[in-house]
């Protein structure tokens, strides 16, 4: 009997040994979620709570002013730091914002980031109608923007239903990140077929960190270094790569006093001879080569959902 119905439990110390990216064994993903959150509809989420704990009806305008911000300043300042540092990302981005906000999309297409798919605004799969409808016209308009379609999916929220992982495959999605539950990727099952699971994070991801757990200014740099010292150590000790997703969001790491920490981590990381920064699909792409299984052992499993 299997706990989990798409991937196979497995002790992380009883994984079969992956080699070096690039002879790097520290595998650094830079994550920015850029996000579109409609003006006339509820904020998904929000920095202060409406006067006497009352929900707050559209137009939700300090939430909104939150997020916008950091589409305006806190974008150009991070992509600034990237860029200076010769460091790539991967654009976990709405495809509406190629409608809304069309000279951010330019900038990121010209910047070289990698366009993973992640829903049309932000709106969990969970509380659409149609969910391939929306899978498939948001690979298609970033598709119009890149020239390619997206190879890699993160939900909005990590949201799924039953069949997204199934919808996602068939609709040509090769490397999906909403199964954060290894610091490696693994294969998954699907009905048509196996797919990537790649890392994610809570645990490096701006949202908990400032939104929920109240983090102080340095908190980011500070698990970047505890981080850094614990897989420094299970490398040495195993000789297994490890991959740190840095997964930020531009109203929250995007701010001036939290920017600056988080400028200190990304040199902290760019300083070691170890690192390396790849995107979405070159990480997939390694770990497929690497594996060299083909993903065979997982539709083992049995029946993916009743």
């Amino acid at each position: 009997m299997w706990s989990n119905p798409r991937v196979p439990y497995q002790f992380a110390r009883d994984r079969a040994s992956l080699p070096a990216l690039d002879g790097k064994k520290m595998i650094v993903h830079v994550v920015m979620n850029i996000e579109y959150w409609p003006f006339d509809r509820p904020m998904p989420r929000g920095i202060i709570p409406a006067p006497h704990g009352a929900a707050p009806a559209p137009p939700d305008v300090p939430n909104y002013a939150w997020v916008e911000y950091g589409m305006r300043c806190g974008m150009p300042r991070i992509m600034d730091m990237l860029a200076a540092r010769d460091i790539p990302a991967s654009a976990f981005i709405n495809a509406q914002v190629a409608d809304v906000y069309p000279s951010l999309m330019a900038a990121v297409v010209d910047a070289n980031w990698e366009l993973v798919g992640h829903g049309w605004f932000q709106q969990s799969l969970k509380a659409v109608e149609d969910e391939r409808d929306v899978i498939r016209r948001s690979l298609d308009r970033l598709a119009e923007v890149q020239g390619d379609r997206p190879r890699a999916w993160l939900g909005c929220g990590l949201g799924e239903t039953f069949d997204t992982p199934d919808i996602l495959k068939e609709e040509g999605i090769e490397f999906l990140h909403d199964w954060a539950l290894d610091d490696l990727p693994v294969w998954m099952k699907t009905s048509n077929g196996p797919l990537v699971g790649l890392p994610y994070t809570f645990e490096l991801n701006d949202v908990p960190v400032y939104a929920i757990q109240n983090g102080s200014t340095d908190e980011y740099l500070k698990r970047v270094e505890a981080t850094v010292q614990v897989y420094e150590a299970e490398i040495a000790r195993t000789g297994q790569p490890r991959i740190i997703t840095l997964a930020l969001h531009p109203h929250i790491i995007g701010v001036p006093h939290i920017a600056h920490y988080f400028e200190e981590a990304l040199d902290l990381l760019k300083a070691r001879d170890d690192t390396v920064f790849v995107t979405s699909s070159q990480m997939g792409d390694w770990f497929v080569s690497a594996d060299a299984t083909g993903g065979a052992d997982v539709m083992s499993l049995g029946k993916v959902a009743e």
